[in-house]
């Protein structure tokens, strides 16, 4: 059996990708996936990248903003925001998400 292909999740080291924001950032070929914890009342500030991103929210409220436009997004919803669209995030309470990027976010690699 292939065992390169099985991995420890307590074995990646976490990151702080922006302030407040804890990551797990796993690459694989063609995505970039980033586990975040976030304590409430962090924001990330308006941004934009060339990569198609699906924001999912595991636990707490997470008002993303995107083209101005805020939503609270809860446990157990998700949103899909095209490449190139300007947005931000605000941690409303303490909150477990998900990011998923493509193609491979190479600038985290760096992180």
């Amino acid at each position: 059996m292939d065992t390169s292909i099985f991995f420890k999740f307590d074995d990646i080291p976490v990151k702080e990708i922006a302030p407040g924001y804890m990551s797990k950032i796993i690459h694989t070929q063609n995505n970039t996936i980033n586990f975040i914890e976030v304590k409430a009342g962090y924001d990330v500030p308006t941004h934009q990248h060339i990569h198609e991103q699906s924001a999912f929210v595991l636990e707490g409220t997470f008002q993303l903003t995107v083209n101005g436009v805020p939503q609270l997004l809860d446990k157990g919803m998700f949103a899909v925001i095209p490449p190139n669209v300007p947005h931000s995030g605000l941690a409303i309470t303490d909150c477990r998400l998900i990011d998923v990027f493509s193609p491979v976010r190479e600038d985290f690699k760096s992180l």
